[in-house]
C-alpha cells in the first residue's frame, strides 16, 4: 500500500478513535445528548469512510484523495461544530452545512471514483 494511502486508513484510525473519546465523553459531560448523538454517529461513520479511502487507494486515483479530503473537512466542520454548540462553546453553527456538504461531496467522489475505475 503506498505511504499517502497508509495515511488515510491511520486518519480513519484516529478519527474512529475520537469518535469513541467524543461518545465517552458525551456520556459523562452531559450537554445537549441528541445533538452529541448526531455528532458522533456522523463521525464515527466518516472516521470509517476514510479507512475505505485508504483501502481504495491506487485504484480510485485522485478522486479517492479528494474523497478523502472532503471527508476530512465534513468532520472538522459538521462534527466539530455540533460538539462546540453542544458542549456550550462557541457558536459556530453557520460551518455545520459547509461540513455536511463535504460529506456527500466525499461520498459521491468516491462513487465517481470507483464507476471510472471499472
Amino acid at each position: 500500500m503506498d505511504t499517502s494511502y497508509r495515511a488515510w486508513v491511520a486518519a480513519g484510525a484516529l478519527a474512529g478513535l475520537l469518535a469513541v473519546l467524543a461518545a465517552a465523553g458525551a456520556a459523562h459531560l452531559g450537554g445537549d445528548a441528541r445533538a452529541l448523538g448526531s455528532a458522533v454517529q456522523m463521525h464515527e461513520l466518516h472516521a470509517v469512510a476514510l479507512v475505505l479511502v485508504g483501502l481504495w487507494g491506487a485504484r480510485g486515483g485522485r478522486l479517492s484523495h479528494a474523497a478523502g479530503v472532503a471527508f476530512t473537512v465534513g468532520l472538522l466542520l459538521f462534527c466539530g461544530t455540533i460538539y462546540s454548540a453542544a458542549l456550550g462553546g462557541p457558536s459556530i453553527g453557520r460551518l455545520a452545512p459547509v461540513g455536511g456538504t463535504a460529506f456527500m461531496l466525499g461520498w459521491a467522489l468516491l462513487g465517481v471514483s470507483a464507476l471510472r475505475r471499472a
